[in-house]
């Protein structure tokens, strides 16, 4: 097994440097870019997003280091698109302040040298190193998929199975649609139905419309921080869980189908044992091997894709918002940061995973199969 997890290590090394090449292509080809942005604010017609980098008064705009500069500095043009009356000297020490009058594979080489040494740079809007803008945000997405987590298992298992026993009943069906509900309806689209019903949009105001905790949480005593805490992740959670549940039930009824009909509990019935003692002696083991073994990806799915949308939509400010701001701002340095290590912790998670699933079964031996 020691062998196995240390090719698995080694392998991590090729794969995660091929997702970098490819994301760092895609990136440059993409229109748009830091400097384009600050044209942009140059001329007044950056986004809402981007605007919220921007300089304190009108036709200010940030530049790395904390500099303000002016539309009115701008004299001539630039062969960046939309940068017409744009000096080109400023063109040129912007350039040279993101590092653009380099060649492109000496910039993806020395960031991939850095990143070795986890050193990410400091974002150009915001003046924050990228790795603590990381670690700060972190608590925040970790919080939310893994309270999703566990009540998407907490939910599936028990309803997973009681599907299994009742397949073809009543119960069955009626369950099912819900669960084709849950599969038909997006996790941020159930999000916005949430917020109209319950946050004050039009019927109720029973909860908070966005953060993670209450303004004054640091004046609260530890219990109200509890329930400050738990009163503001309802929605987002439950949004979340709506998405998640589904897949992972018919996962749960599936597998304990298969399991049931197999030729061990027919012997084992045959024997008199009792139904609960056939279904959690016997086949609970088997039938969850696949679902306990994929915590740590489930895990990873709902923290990577399921979380963007609903930080944006409830102003949570974790992993998901940093990285639509980075995006729409062509913040590269966070993009790149952030997309190493979520690829690194995937990975890593991965190889958790199919570790889980030897503990789980100890029959598996991934090494002995060659993997």
């Amino acid at each position: 097994m020691l062998a196995y997890i240390l090719r698995r290590l080694m392998f991590i090394i090729p794969t995660l440097f091929g997702i970098m090449v490819l994301n760092f292509l895609i990136v440059q080809a993409a229109p748009g870019g830091p400097i384009e942005q600050i044209v942009a604010k140059l001329h007044g017609t950056d986004v809402a997003a981007t605007a919220r980098f921007g300089g304190s008064a009108a036709g200010e705009t940030a530049m790395p280091g904390g500099q303000q500069m002016r539309a009115s500095d701008a004299s001539a043009t630039s062969h960046y698109p939309g940068a017409q009356g744009v000096d080109p000297e400023l063109i040129k020490e912007l350039e040279h302040q993101f590092g653009f009058d380099q060649p492109l594979y000496k910039r993806f080489g020395l960031m991939i040298w850095n990143y070795a040494r986890f050193d990410f740079g400091k974002s150009y809007f915001r003046d924050e190193s990228v790795f603590h803008l990381v670690i700060s945000k972190m608590p925040v997405s970790i919080s939310i998929g893994l309270w999703t987590t566990f009540i998407v298992y907490f939910i599936s298992i028990p309803l997973g199975i009681r599907k299994a026993v009742k397949d073809g009943t009543n119960f069955d069906i009626w369950t099912s649609a819900v669960i084709i509900a849950g599969y038909a309806i997006p996790s941020f689209l159930f999000a916005v139905l949430l917020i109209v019903v319950f946050a004050g949009g039009r019927y109720f105001e029973w909860f908070p419309l966005r953060g993670l905790v209450s303004d004054n949480w640091s004046d609260m005593d530890w219990p109200h921080r509890i329930l400050d805490y738990f009163w503001h992740i309802t929605l987002p959670v439950t949004a979340m869980v709506i998405g998640g549940f589904a897949s992972l039930t018919m996962l749960t009824k599936n597998s304990f189908l298969d399991e049931i009909n197999k030729q061990y509990v027919l012997t084992a019935r045959a024997k008199g044992l009792k139904e609960s003692r056939v279904l959690y002696g016997h086949v609970f083991r088997n039938a969850m091997l696949i679902v306990i073994a994929g915590f740590p990806g489930a895990f990873i799915s709902i923290l990577f894709t399921g979380s963007l949308l609903i930080e944006v939509i409830f102003s949570l400010d974790g992993m998901g918002l940093l990285g639509f701001e980075s995006a729409i701002n062509r913040d590269y340095p966070v993009m790149f940061g952030t997309l190493y290590f979520f690829t690194l912790l995937g990975l890593v998670m991965n190889l958790i995973g199919d570790l889980a699933y030897v503990a789980t079964d100890p029959r598996i031996d991934f090494e002995a199969r060659g993997s």
